[in-house]
């Protein structure tokens, strides 16, 4: 089972897509439904809510006068998260419920409004964003809802802005065209992307990377993404210390578009421990044995754990190191280093540009890279040394 928050402005088409979604074979969890479905007459939800605010929030024959309450709560904070104390616990409880009910290998799509407004983005798996620009979306509001265009621009500066949202998403599906182009996108990322990622998850199995060798311009959307990740695995693993490492954590370094994360643990113990709490959160184990290079200590090594990621669209590799191994500390102090020295950065830059042209595949280049990373750990070791750099305190179990 794949879980998706699906999210936009008001005015974005997120209804459209997840009607499209829906005919694709989705399981569509829509939380205004439910928020209205647990305060209809004759719920507990509802006389919690006349109990709270009085009987003057209900019509004559008994339901839930919103316009009332809207006004009872509109710019009062304070009542405005009572009434989400009502309603927010058993839209959770209805939804799980309705989870579990669910096919297992069913792609179960939440479509939340307000899911980067609560906070809710790291709880799934993958997040869906639909986006239009501010004055296409007035003008729908306008159309389709009769709102005047203060209304509807009052509606949309009430909500998260557009950068919030995109913060938040792991796929962004444009809505500016007509219906067609859509669905057309909508119909792309399900072939090609949710297919794929909710049977690597509900068989907890990596999505496969290609052998060749591609080495890409630096992307800004790798800072955000690999925050993304990190956001999510802690929200699976509690207080979790995950950084982001490699190439694409240093800023203006060209590198594979491959999200390197390293989790931090006291034992190997624990690393496994937490196997199966990583495959659920789409991050199952790679097979194999795995081990880190122990930089100045000729022959050595150290082990550590391996895993990948189940979206096919968002390649990562989760190390998973022991906190004060030589690869933890290595992997942290390089990444500081490359950071901090630009001519360091630039050598690196370099020397992956003479490389790519010698291999075309990533282990003989990753082999070729070793003697590199040998002169860049005695190159790092002294920069620390001259700069008192120290490593960050392990803070997970």
């Amino acid at each position: 089972m794949l879980m998706v928050g699906l999210t936009g402005g008001i005015g974005a088409g997120k209804s459209a897509v997840s009607a499209r979604l829906a005919e694709r074979g989705a399981v569509i969890i829509d939380a205004d439904r439910l928020a209205r479905e647990v305060v209809e007459p004759g719920t507990d939800g509802l006389a919690e809510i006349v109990a709270e605010f009085g009987a003057g929030v209900l019509t004559a024959d008994g339901a839930l006068d919103r316009p009332a309450l809207g006004t009872k709560v509109f710019g009062d904070e304070q009542a405005r998260r009572r009434l989400e104390r009502i309603i927010h616990p058993r839209v959770r409880a209805r939804t799980a419920e309705l989870v579990r009910a669910a096919p297992p290998d069913a792609i179960v799509v939440n479509d939340v409004p307000l899911l980067v407004e609560t906070g809710l983005a790291p709880t799934y798996q993958m997040v869906i964003v639909v986006a239009a620009d501010r004055d296409v979306r007035i003008q729908r509001l306008i159309r389709d809802r009769g709102m005047s265009a203060a209304e509807a621009a009052a509606r949309i500066g009430a909500q998260a802005d557009d950068a919030a949202r995109k913060a938040a998403a792991d796929v962004v599906l444009p809505n500016e065209e007509d219906l067609a182009a859509l669905h057309a996108r909508v119909d792309e990322l399900w072939r090609d992307r949710l297919v794929d990622f909710e049977r690597n998850v509900r068989l907890r199995t990596a999505a496969r990377k290609a052998p060749e060798l591609c080495i890409v311009p630096p992307d800004p959307d790798w800072a955000p993404s690999a925050a993304r990740l990190i956001a999510r695995l802690r929200q699976h693993l509690g207080s979790a210390d995950v950084h982001h490492i490699g190439s694409t954590a240093v800023p203006g370094l060209p590198a594979k578009d491959i999200i390197d994360l390293m989790l931090s643990v006291r034992t190997l113990d624990a690393a496994d421990a937490l196997t199966e709490r990583l495959a659920a959160a789409g991050f199952p184990a790679r097979r194999g044995e795995w081990a880190d290079n122990a930089r100045r200590l000729p022959g050595h090594t150290w082990p550590k754990r391996m895993y990948g990621s189940a979206d096919p669209g968002r390649p990562v590799i989760l190390h998973v190191r022991v906190a004060g191994s030589p690869g933890w500390r290595f992997a942290l102090l390089m990444r500081d280093h490359l950071r901090a020295v630009p001519a360091a950065r630039d050598a690196y830059a370099a020397a992956k540009a003479s490389l790519a042209l010698r291999f075309a595949d990533r282990a003989g280049y990753a082999a070729a890279k070793e003697p590199w990373f040998d002169e860049e750990a005695r190159a790092a070791d002294d920069w620390a040394l001259s700069t008192g750099w120290q490593p960050p305190e392990l803070v997970s179990g």
